[in-house]
């Protein structure tokens, strides 16, 4: 049996008092009541701040300051640097910044705050972890933390949501949502999606042998309130009792509608990954854009991207809301290296695009009705040879989307699989070791050609592309889009730069000495806008790629966040 094992120790990287029920409702109200107040009347957030995980309730990640500007960045310089100390998995957050403060998780889901203008440490807060967190496949990173009504909240790796206190770091209260061993290693490895009064989180496991599910909770008690159950209770979906191990969870973060009270949030493959004899049918709701009522958790609308997935490609990535042509539309990148274009309030397909050149597993995607024509799927026992790979045609780390220029920025790298699928018991795989469904599986460059890495402005509603910027090696952080018509993007060695919105010319550069995993931010405080980057390169994206990018093998690991500004 193929093993993809990877333990947390030998994972490498490239180189007070209660108070009265009266006070209490009173203190709640407040609290909800000023989470509200600071969002604008066209549901961002005063401009000075990044207080949401794609920096705003769009999802643009999309800064609208403009101090630091094509003119002056070139004098861009270190402002200071935060070490969290523990470099395992390295650094793959995003942080938030809300009046003046910044936060961030790192590995084994500590979390910090900072002074966001001098990077000086305010307070620290160390999860106590179950054991099971250090035996699972997705284990010591997390990608960042929610922060409103005075609250931090975080998903840890043992299953839980936890709420500290936003002044102190002090723990509030914490739910256990699952049963991280009983769910065969699944747990959060990503922040839950604030929707009004509601957090909705989505755990790992779309390549485990679980049935996966969202849960929508009180964002100020902690209280379950739904469940929305990723595997349809559909015979036609899934025979027999294949959904029990189908996977699906939605491991990313969602986008929240506040006109229409909706989650927009994408679901994980189904399992086993690659052999589909033992679930055949289409395997709702897996591979599925999603649209959830967050006060109920009951299903709006759904698309379901990839019907019975055999591939990998599943759909967690970000959506992206914008208007055009008087149309409330939704851009949503699949891993498959295909995007879907959506009117955002019916689920209607407006368009699919591919964006990027390599593709086999399909010979198109209908643009009009999504059916996937020409399907290349895996043959147990036989090598298949299909593109793009496992990784997709993007790895998890979002693009950006700057509304003046109307162009989305994201990176891309063309890579292919070889894959011979064949059948496992998931009852007897240990919980480091995913229930993949094949017997050898190989990254490999496209054939007859170099495995490559760009970063492309692209025009979200045809797909056409303005200018492209050619990488050694996969660019595998968020993007950052500013009104300063800048874009900046970090590299898998630890270069970051930064880009002409308009043309693509590179502008500014600087080493950080490690990968860039998480996503670019940019706030204001004390007058002066900064750029903040987290530097340090790890997750398991970065044990697949060699085989396609062996330079990969070369690069420094380690964790530190640091901030610029121009003087």
């Amino acid at each position: 049996m193929f093993d993809f094992s990877v333990n947390a120790e030998n994972q490498q990287p490239a180189r007070c008092r209660p108070a009265s029920t009266a006070v209490a409702i009173v203190l709640a109200l407040i609290s909800l009541s000023t989470t509200r107040m600071a969002i604008a009347a066209d549901g961002t957030y005063k401009p000075s701040d990044w207080p949401l995980y794609h920096g705003n309730s769009k999802s643009w990640r999309y800064s609208e300051l403009d101090q630091i500007n094509k003119s002056n960045v070139k004098r861009l310089k270190v402002a200071w640097i935060h070490q969290p100390g523990d470099i395992t998995g390295g650094l793959q957050a995003t942080s938030i910044v809300i009046d003046g403060v910044l936060y961030y998780i790192s590995a084994n889901n500590k979390v910090q705050a900072l002074d966001a203008a001098s990077g000086k440490e305010l307070w620290r807060y160390e999860t106590k972890l179950d054991p099971v967190a250090s035996e699972v496949f997705f284990s010591v990173s997390s990608r960042g933390v929610t922060v409103a009504g005075g609250k931090v909240y975080l998903g840890t790796l043992d299953g839980r949501v936890i709420a500290l206190d936003q002044k102190t770091g002090k723990e509030l209260w914490a739910t256990q949502l699952l049963d991280t061993r009983k769910k065969k290693g699944a747990n959060f490895t990503s922040p839950p999606t604030l929707a009004g009064t509601v957090l909705v989180a989505g755990p790992t496991g779309g390549d485990i042998g679980q049935r996966g599910q969202i849960y929508g909770i009180d964002a100020e008690t902690g209280k379950r309130l739904w469940e929305f159950d990723t595997i349809r209770n559909d015979q036609a979906s899934w025979p027999e009792n294949s959904g029990d191990t189908g996977g699906g969870s939605a491991w990313l973060p969602g986008t929240y509608d506040a006109e229409t009270d909706t989650v927009y949030i994408g679901t994980g493959n189904p399992a086993p990954d690659y052999y589909g004899d033992d679930r055949k049918g289409d395997n709702l709701y897996t591979s599925t854009l999603l649209a959830l009522d967050a006060k109920t958790g009951k299903l709006k609308w759904h698309h379901q991207e990839i019907p019975h997935d055999v591939w990998d490609f599943d759909s967690p990535y970000e959506s992206i809301l914008f208007e055009r042509d008087g149309k409330k539309l939704l851009l949503h990148p699949n891993k498959s290296g295909y995007a879907f274009l959506y009117e955002r309030n019916n689920g209607k397909l407006v368009n699919v695009w591919p964006y990027i050149e390599n593709i086999n597993f399909v010979e198109k995607i209908d643009p009009t009705t999504g059916e996937l024509i020409g399907r290349n799927e895996p043959v147990a026992g036989k090598e298949s040879y299909i593109c793009p790979t496992l990784l997709g045609g993007r790895s998890w780390n979002p693009g950006a989307f700057n509304p003046t220029t109307g162009l989305w920025y994201t990176n891309r790298f063309e890579a292919c699989n070889t894959v011979v699928a064949g059948k496992s018991d998931p009852e007897k795989l240990p919980l480091a070791q995913l229930y993949f469904g094949v017997d050898s599986f190989k990254i490999t460059a496209p054939r007859g050609k170099e495995a490559s890495a760009w970063l492309d402005a692209i025009d979200p509603m045809t797909g056409k592309k303005k200018w492209s910027v050619r990488y050694s090696m996969p660019g595998l952080g968020g993007v950052l889009a500013t009104a300063g018509g800048l874009v900046f993007n970090g590299d898998i060695t630890g270069v970051v730069s930064a880009y002409d919105a308009d043309e693509g010319d590179v502008l500014w550069n600087f080493y950080a000495g490690s990968g860039v995993r998480g996503g670019i931010v940019s706030y204001s405080a004390g007058g002066k806008q900064y750029i903040v980057v987290p530097t340090g390169l790890g997750s398991h994206a970065v044990d697949f790629l060699p085989a396609a990018f062996p330079d990969l093998r070369k690069v420094n690991g380690g964790s530190a966040l640091i901030a610029f500004t121009v003087d």
